[in-house]
């Protein structure tokens, strides 16, 4: 029996599209042998080649691929007005319009695909929207940027400095020639965004997370860090707070066991809890054209064999700015009695409880590495702010968030 030709617009020729391109006829056998549809490409979209237009014309199902808010936001919309099927892998275009977007597809009967927005092949859109669709779902970690993860494994791993680092991972494709959105956590914040949105079942706009980079990270963090027996990555979070929830995206110590630590090079990975199911951890290439392909490609097979798109959210949770976190924080000192006491007295005055302490001279100076058990994030940085105007502060205090969780194997 001859397979029905189900036809796809390809909006985009970069590194995914391509990949894309040169994946689906690959694998078009097996998707017309599962679905009774032979995918093939109706046309592809660049700057200089094709018209939305005649693709649109032509498809049974758009892909999206150009990056970006406009154009790709009124194709998406003008592809679902049409009662096309939609698949993206833009996570900027639904942190932005992600409502608009949903709402667009409900009310034309399609599906808004977006797996390879979040986390390369790691399926944790599929798995909150499905397979724990039933789950109260109480937080969200996420390590939800192959760049930044490879950047930290290499300084941590092999010592190097933040930039060679960077420039390691722009020689093997693994950060872009711009890599700002990345190593300032945008890109990630963009989807916690969208994970906050399904895990909490309440819209979450990009402007809602409050987001960090990894710039400012240093050889000595890393290296304090691992006397501190910990790992540091760049962490997303989405959680439950009272009657709110809290999304962010920050640097992060872990304590090696909490499932997030070992996670390493380029590799995504996101640890969703529940009190249904404890803790469960998903991971996976996070970066690269081939993987985000076939991301896309099962995002197109999930279309060819409906149903449903998106559902719209039911609750209006309030975004909690201020939550609790475990510091690290790294203070230059003089060297001289009582340093600690202030130091401490200042941070107890805040309800602060140090955890524990690690201290180095340094010539006429000391440094001072301490972690703090869990407080509320303002009256940690109220009482950096008090110890930042002592007289014996040789530097800038420096403070990073700690992931004090553990989870038995």
């Amino acid at each position: 029996m001859t397979a029905e030709p189900f036809k796809i617009g390809l909006l985009g020729h970069g590194t995914v599209g391509a990949a894309f391109a040169e994946l689906l006829p690959e694998r078009a056998d097996q998707i017309a042998a599962t679905t009774g549809l032979r995918p093939e490409i109706a046309g592809v979209l660049t700057t200089s080649r094709g018209t939305f237009e005649e693709i649109l014309a032509d498809s049974d199902l758009v892909v999206e691929l150009i990056g970006g808010l406009e154009p790709a936001r009124g194709y998406v919309l003008a592809a679902m007005a049409a009662g096309k099927h939609v698949v993206t892998a833009n996570k900027q275009l639904l942190a932005h319009h992600g409502e608009e977007l949903w709402a667009a597809a409900r009310e034309h009967g399609v599906q808004l695909r977006f797996e390879a927005a979040v986390a390369g092949v790691v399926p944790v859109i599929r798995v909150l929207q499905e397979s724990l669709a039933a789950a109260h779902v109480d937080r969200v970690h996420g390590i939800v940027n192959g760049t930044t993860n490879f950047i930290l494994t290499q300084m941590a791993s092999t010592g190097a400095s933040y930039a060679d680092a960077l420039a390691e991972a722009q020689r093997l494709g693994y950060a872009e020639a711009d890599p700002s959105d990345d190593v300032n956590g945008k890109d990630a914040a963009a989807k916690m965004a969208i994970i906050a949105r399904l895990a909490f079942d309440t819209p979450v706009h990009l402007d809602d997370v409050r987001y960090e980079g990894i710039e400012q990270i240093t050889q000595e963090d890393i290296a304090y860090a691992r006397d501190l027996g910990l790992s540091l990555k760049l962490i997303g979070t989405a959680e439950r707070v009272g009657e709110g929830i809290s999304v962010r995206v920050h640097p992060a110590f872990l304590y090696a066991g909490h499932p997030l630590a070992s996670i390493n090079g380029s590799f995504n990975a996101v640890t969703v809890e529940s009190p249904a199911i404890t803790e469960i951890t998903m991971s996976g290439p996070g970066a690269g054209g081939p993987q985000t392909a076939s991301a896309v490609l099962g995002d197109v097979i999930s279309a060819m064999i409906p149903p449903a798109s998106t559902p719209e959210t039911t609750q209006q949770l309030p975004v909690v700015a201020d939550a609790e976190s475990a510091f690290y924080l790294h203070l230059e000192v003089e060297d001289r009695p009582g340093v600690l006491a202030q130091i401490a007295q200042l941070l107890g005055l805040q309800g602060a409880s140090i955890k524990s302490v690690v201290q180095q001279g340094t010539g006429s100076g000391a440094r001072l590495v301490m972690v703090v058990h869990p407080m509320l994030e303002s009256k940690f940085f109220a009482a950096v702010d008090l110890i930042s105007r002592l007289d014996f502060l040789r530097g800038t205090p420096r403070a990073i968030r700690v992931l004090d969780e553990e989870f038995a194997a």
